[in-house]
């Protein structure tokens, strides 16, 4: 037996009631949700999830960490210096131009890119090059870890973040998709040139020379 139900007050084909999408967490809103996919979609690198916006290393690179003074005094050495509007981003007078691999500051720190595996290979190279026995402020991030990722370099090219707040991670040379054979990361088995990265041997040597020398600077004062 069929029932009929009189759906009085109901017009034919009524639509269902609209449901509202789903917000987005107010975390990631702002200008952070455009650095996610830039360094996801664009560069291809693997990102935390969550606010912060934090990069994996070990995966597509490692990471070098110094003083920020010792670091630009490093990069001066290897010839590899970065451009001036950059260097005056991140506190720092300007210097050399030209071509290399990845560097950011955060705060008083200097963030150097190297190859995966880079972070390992630090406490023996440190002893091969005899710095083994020396303190020194030089830490490595690689397999596991990962450390905040600087906002994404403007379409200008210039740092993002030039007036922001301080201690932010900002890009003095920032990476630039598709150019990864003609800037390679430092790797021990780097090729040096003037468009190639320093050996990962000469790179940590370099820095652990110039970390040294910023201590016994301060020491002295």
């Amino acid at each position: 037996m069929t029932v009929a139900v009189d759906m009085i007050g109901v017009p034919p084909h009524a639509a269902a009631p609209a449901l509202p999408l789903p917000r987005r967490p107010a975390a990631m809103e702002g200008p952070w949700e455009g650095a996610r996919w830039w360094y996801e979609n664009v560069l291809g690198w693997p990102v935390l999830p969550g606010a912060p916006l934090r990069l994996r290393t070990g995966v597509r690179f490692d990471v070098l960490e110094v003083p920020a003074g010792a670091g630009r005094a490093a990069l001066r050495r290897l010839g590899a210096g970065t451009s001036a509007g950059a260097g005056e981003a991140g506190g720092m007078k300007g210097g050399d131009t030209g071509p290399g691999f990845p560097v950011a500051v955060r705060g008083g720190r200097m963030l150097l890119l190297v190859a995966a595996g880079g972070a390992e290979e630090l406490p023996g190279l440190l002893e091969w090059l005899e710095w083994g026995p020396v303190t020194l402020d030089l830490t490595a991030s690689g397999a596991g870890g990962c450390v905040e990722a600087p906002l994404p370099p403007s379409p200008a090219g210039s740092p993002v973040g030039r007036g922001g707040s301080q201690g932010a991670a900002v890009w003095l040379r920032p990476p630039v998709p598709g150019r990864e054979a003609e800037c390679p990361l430092p790797a021990l088995s780097a090729v040096a040139g003037p468009s190639r990265a320093p050996d990962l041997a000469r790179l940590v040597h370099t820095l652990a020379t110039q970390v040294h020398r910023t201590r016994l600077s301060r020491a002295a004062r």
